[in-house]
């Protein structure tokens, strides 16, 4: 497409209603979920996405039961983490936000998640019972732990909820820094896990509640988020091979997992054991053995590989393989982190596969991590997408799947058109941002534009196959670097000379896509949002579209059908099914006659939601309030795109009050200050 098409395209998508279609009927109903998140495990090492194809001589590892689960499912090679570093990253995915939105950004580990809507508590309203098992670090830095995972939805959690509980994998012989706590639920259950490997561990429990899920409830569907903590940190071995019955949860103290015996941090995959490589690119000279590093790596990366082979043997012991959905993924990119005396960096075995970058950069191979999903009943086996998508598109996905229409406030799209190959998919939003100290690493596969290339404020943005990336950022003007990464996935050549309208779309969505969070500053928080071109307007109208139904929450009307629109000068307009529980939508433009800072202002019993362009402006939904809720916007003068949508459960229009006030402007009405406005025909 060309780019001033494209931009047109992007500047007039607010403006619309909703799709006209409905949405395909999901191909099968309610299945369970499993969402696998690993830690700090790269592309690259997948066997599927990259492992298999290494040259040879080159030093390899291999993962047989996520190649096979791909060729059982689907893979998605263009998938994103939300951030190159943990917590951001498994913020976005719990929240369905990408990190302009998210509360939890940059390195902001441990700080509590948001009390709003997320993947457990709407699956929870859809019937789902809901563990998380493995490693949290959202709970708070507190010692109530306010975002406890039993309080932002799950009925049921064991593992770890500081984010340094994660860092050594042995829990109540962790040799480093002191033991680390592991919870079952809000009991410090540390003291029972001798020799319990956290690997073996979360999925022995995960083993154990999927078991008494099923024989408790069988006709309930349930929802597992699976965190585990490796490769992360340190790199720790098992006590032993993986056992050929599977791993299993005996629950005795001091015995608790059948592989808890042996010695802890001893044993390496023989697949590595005596593995050798050409360590000096010569063939004439004889190969050496791998350092023990990366022997350790290879075998904890084997480890989860087999964790998820058990997993899903035992799905199919219970006979619920099915119509179980498996998603297998990782929070970001490899990392060059090994806690232990002997080096470690993910070029022995090319972690960050076809791309530059590592963790903590939001380069192809800190932020591409790739995603796996097996649903038998429901997603065609062998196959692979190359839609862009990420972290956030799961909750809305997820909602589908569960046959509800996802919150409006989340920034994700529902993938189920792709998983499933019925329907039409809606494009998902690519948007990351992140700010640490430091350098991309200095790899000889790196180009030599981007090693030792100072991170600090970063922002990555894509579309189709070109993707825009800004580092080191001082301010809103700052060039993106503009790279067509399908063919040039190591970015090595910079397009931006050739693409000036990119470079300005790519600078516009910076500030239209994000909102400023205070304990995340960013350099361009106080720029001005640019306007969009309108020729032809009619002030003190909006239009509007009515969505007759039912909803737990104000439904993502973007994947609902209208029964009827219009235009209005009322924010209550005189349409049919108003009298019947239903959505409403008003859908414009805010006209800043001048520069400067607005302020919005909504009142109403019931739920709404503001956005200008697709910035998050105001909403009340999750906790609502009667009372006036007022949010601040920096403007450029000129035409907005505006959507309120608003949610009236009980039929009738509860009294829903906009006003707005700015540079010179008293506070006001929206409709009768005429600051709104619609395009003419």
């Amino acid at each position: 497409m060309h780019f001033s098409v494209l931009l047109r395209s992007l500047l007039i998508a607010p403006l619309l209603y909703a799709p006209l279609i409905r949405a395909a009927p999901s191909p099968a109903s309610r299945p369970n979920i499993i969402f696998i998140l690993t830690d700090d495990l790269g592309y690259g090492d997948i066997g599927v996405f990259y492992q298999n194809k290494r040259p040879k001589g080159k030093p390899s590892h291999f993962t047989p039961h996520l190649d096979q689960l791909a060729a059982e499912g689907i893979t998605l090679p263009h998938y994103y983490t939300a951030a190159p570093v943990c917590a951001p990253a498994r913020a976005s995915l719990l929240s369905g936000l990408h990190q302009g939105h998210a509360n939890v950004r940059d390195n902001q580990f441990d700080k509590a998640l948001e009390d709003n809507h997320n993947l457990a508590t709407v699956l929870k309203a859809a019937g789902y019972a809901t563990s998380c098992i493995g490693k949290w670090g959202l709970a708070g830095d507190s010692p109530d732990f306010p975002a406890h995972p039993l309080n932002r939805g799950f009925d049921d959690f064991f593992g770890s909820i500081r984010h340094r509980d994660g860092h050594e994998h042995y829990p109540k012989e962790s040799p480093y820094s002191g033991p680390k706590e592991i919870y079952q639920n809000r009991e410090n259950f540390t003291v029972n896990l001798d020799k319990c490997y956290t690997t073996d561990l979360f999925t022995a429990r995960a083993k154990y509640w999927i078991t008494n899920q099923h024989n408790s409830a069988p006709a309930q569907p349930f929802f597992l988020y699976l965190s585990y903590d490796t490769p992360h940190a340190i790199l720790q071995l098992p006590t032993q091979a993986f056992p050929s019955t599977g791993l299993q949860w005996l629950g005795k103290p001091g015995e608790m997992i059948n592989t808890a015996n042996g010695e802890i941090d001893s044993w390496i995959h023989p697949d590595y054991a005596t593995a050798t490589w050409d360590h000096d690119h010569d063939p004439a000279t004889a190969e050496v053995p791998w350092p023990n590093v990366y022997q350790r790596y290879a075998t904890s990366v084997r480890r989860i590989d087999d964790c998820v082979g058990d997993l899903l043997q035992h799905l199919k012991d219970l006979k619920i393989d099915q119509e179980t959905l498996i998603v297998f993924t990782s929070d970001n990119g490899p990392s060059v982190e090994s806690y232990l005396k002997e080096a470690y960096s993910p070029e022995f075995f090319g972690s960050y596969g076809p791309f530059s970058g590592i963790k903590r950069d939001c380069w192809e191979g800190g932020v591409r991590v790739g995603a796996i999903a097996r649903w038998p009943a429901g997603i065609p086996a062998g196959r692979s997408t190359d839609l862009p998508c990420g972290h956030w598109d799961w909750l809305p996905t997820f909602a589908e799947m569960a046959g509800l229409t996802p919150p409006a406030r989340v920034d994700g799209r529902s993938l189920l058109p792709t998983l499933s190959g019925i329907g039409t998919q809606r494009t998902p939003t690519i948007y990351i941002e992140y700010n640490v100290k430091g350098l991309t690493p200095d790899f000889q596969d790196f180009p030599p534009s981007i090693r030792k290339h100072p991170r600090e404020q970063m922002q990555m943005i894509r579309h189709g196959d070109l993707i825009g990336i800004r580092t080191a950022i001082t301010g809103p003007t700052n060039d993106f670097q503009i790279f067509q990464v399908t063919d040039d996935p190591r970015q090595s050549t910079n397009l931006a000379a050739n693409q000036p309208e990119f470079q300005t779309l790519l600078k516009q969505e910076a500030l239209r896509n994000r909102r400023p969070l205070a304990d995340a500053a960013r350099p361009y928080d106080d720029a001005l949002i640019p306007a969009v071109a309108l020729q032809n307007f009619t002030h003190g109208s909006l239009n509007h579209a009515v969505y007759p139904g039912t909803w737990p929450w104000l439904p993502d009307l973007g994947m609902l059908t209208p029964s009827a629109t219009g235009n209005s000068s009322s924010l209550h307009p005189d349409a049919p099914d108003r009298d019947q529980p239903h959505a409403l939508r008003h859908s414009g433009f805010f006209h800043a006659p001048a520069d400067g800072s607005y302020d919005f202002y909504l009142k109403s019993s019931d739920s709404y939601q503001l956005r200008l362009h697709e910035t998050l402006i105001i909403e009340n939904d999750y906790k609502k309030t009667s009372n006036w809720v007022t949010a601040s916007i920096l403007l450029k003068a000129g035409f907005h795109p505006l959507r309120l949508d608003s949610l009236y459960p009980s039929g009738r229009h509860s009294s829903l009050r906009f006003e707005c006030s700015g540079p010179d402007l008293p506070r006001m009405s929206m409709i009768d200050s005429k600051l709104c406005a619609i395009p003419s025909p």
